[in-house]
């Protein structure tokens, strides 16, 4: 049973996009109304303009960034199960749930047993969806909105690979639901997504970014997803000297930057140097003194991961 009077902290991963954002505050929703079980939403950094788009759309406030836990609190975990996503003392805590759509990482640990639901759909929506068992119609707008709005981030509207007929069917449910056009609302998500005139350079790098561990070289794999390139590639000198400094304070070997050009459904890599620009040739054969462009390369998860654990060995 849960401790009396303790709030369920919910969170995704660091550097939180639309999905981890979403997720929290559905899952959130979904312990308060459904289960009875007091729970608070919470991101873990500042939010990007899509995901403030869509809370802005939907009426729903920016949660809260938590800044710390502690051994005491009671967390649910959405959109990630990787321990260097996470605050570095996670494994201290009650993790009650784990709500995920990404491969096991195997770094979390539990002093209790706890509900850990991880199924291979684009969206941490569906899988939620799944578990839920909520027909479409039954939730309150704002989170029909969040939903539909995580799954048309994280496929970009179905043009990632990670995308299931499970993904769209949902998605196209919850806009018949909304009376919204998918075409229409996904463009203006795309289009808040690209204006990045407000963050520094070293904000960029970051903003939706993970770090790995590719046979043993530590690795921070960055991508921004734009319908306007030209926007980072007019910052490219600027972006590429913050690389050092980001490389000292976050201990990472290399800094891997891909540009997703949305509509032309490929990447720009970064190439600001011989060891990036060896990475680019070895890895997706492709080469280029500042940037190489690599048609059909859209999903970090599912492409560009794989492709470097398979090559840089």
């Amino acid at each position: 049973m849960l401790e009396e009077n303790k709030i369920i902290k919910v969170f995704g991963h660091r550097s939180p996009d639309t999905d981890a954002t979403g997720s929290a505050i559905v899952w959130a929703w979904f312990l308060n109304e459904y289960r009875k079980q007091a729970a608070q939403a919470y991101v873990l950094g500042p939010i990007n303009k899509e995901t403030d788009f869509v809370l802005e759309t939907w009426g729903v406030d920016v949660p809260p960034i938590l800044e710390e836990i502690s051994e005491e609190d009671l967390v649910a975990i959405t959109d990630t199960n990787n321990l260097d996503e996470l605050f570095s003392n996670i494994n201290d805590t009650h993790i009650l749930s784990i709500i995920d759509h990404h491969k096991l990482s195997g770094n979390l640990k539990t002093s209790h047993p706890p509900e850990i639901v991880i199924q291979p759909y684009a969206s941490t929506m569906t899988v939620m969806y799944n578990i839920m068992n909520i027909d479409v119609k039954d939730f309150p707008r704002e989170i029909a909105g969040l939903m539909l709005s995580g799954i048309l981030s994280d496929t970009l509207k179905f043009r990632s690979p990670t995308t299931t007929e499970e993904d769209k069917k949902l998605a196209k449910q919850l806009a018949e639901q909304l009376e919204i056009n998918i075409d229409d609302y996904a463009e203006k998500m795309f289009n808040a997504k690209s204006d990045i005139s407000d963050f520094s350079a070293k904000e960029l790098v970051r903003m939706d970014s993970k770090i790995y561990d590719i046979h043993g070289r530590t690795m921070r794999i960055s991508v921004l997803e734009t319908t306007q390139p030209e926007f980072v590639l007019e910052r490219y000198d600027e972006i590429v000297e913050s690389f050092p400094q980001v490389r000292e304070e976050d201990e990472v070997k290399n800094i891997l930057l891909f540009v997703i050009d949305i509509l032309k459904e490929e990447a720009i890599l970064l190439t600001p140097d011989e060891e990036t620009r060896k990475i680019a040739k070895e890895v997706f054969h492709g080469e280029g003194e500042n940037y190489v462009i690599l048609p059909g390369i859209v999903s970090r998860k599912k492409q560009i991961i794989p492709a470097l654990l398979e090559k840089l060995k």
